[in-house]
């Protein structure tokens, strides 16, 4: 049990880490229909690591989505759009959006993961179909989606120096 709350309580720092890895190695690997028998080493990190990417994806969205705060990424499944509306409006007059809640960073957080979790699972779906024709379709989903998910990591490293700067300044 104590291991379980360990990982928990880490599980977004390993995400970065892994992530980081994958994405910062991603230039470094050659990888097209198939894995290649002398696969480079960043060849097999990659697809290793992906691999163990896709349960921590999975893990990560899971435990997020617990407890009922599915609807705190994903407040448009409940029809309830006050929060976003309100932070969109108020970043529209200079003001910045609260942190939690059902507002505006929350919802790009639920959007981050699902776009993890796209990322993983079309990397899975590559290794499952290597050495077919529909290996390069999967790779290429996985290219463009992996693209989606280094945006958001963009946006979402941005707005958390906006919820520093705006806790410094409460």
């Amino acid at each position: 049990m104590k291991l379980y709350q360990g990982i928990v309580r880490h599980l977004h720092v390993i995400v970065l880490v892994v992530a980081t890895v994958l994405i910062l190695g991603s230039t470094q690997i050659l990888i097209g229909r198939s894995l290649r028998a002398n696969a480079s080493f960043w060849d097999l990190l990659h697809v290793y690591l992906g691999l163990f990417s896709v349960l921590l994806a999975a893990a990560f969205w899971l435990y997020n989505m617990s407890q009922g705060r599915w609807r705190q990424y994903y407040p448009w499944l409940v029809l309830d759009f006050s929060q976003l509306t309100a932070d969109v409006k108020n970043l529209f007059k200079g003001k910045l959006p609260s942190a939690g809640g059902k507002g505006l960073f929350s919802v790009v957080e639920g959007i981050g993961m699902l776009l993890f979790l796209a990322t993983a699972v079309t990397g899975l779906l590559w290794y499952i179909y290597q050495g077919t024709s529909d290996a390069l379709m999967w790779r290429g989903y996985h290219i463009d989606v992996a693209y989606y998910f280094v945006g958001f990591i963009c946006v979402h490293m941005v707005l958390a120096c906006l919820h520093i700067i705006d806790f410094i300044r409460q």
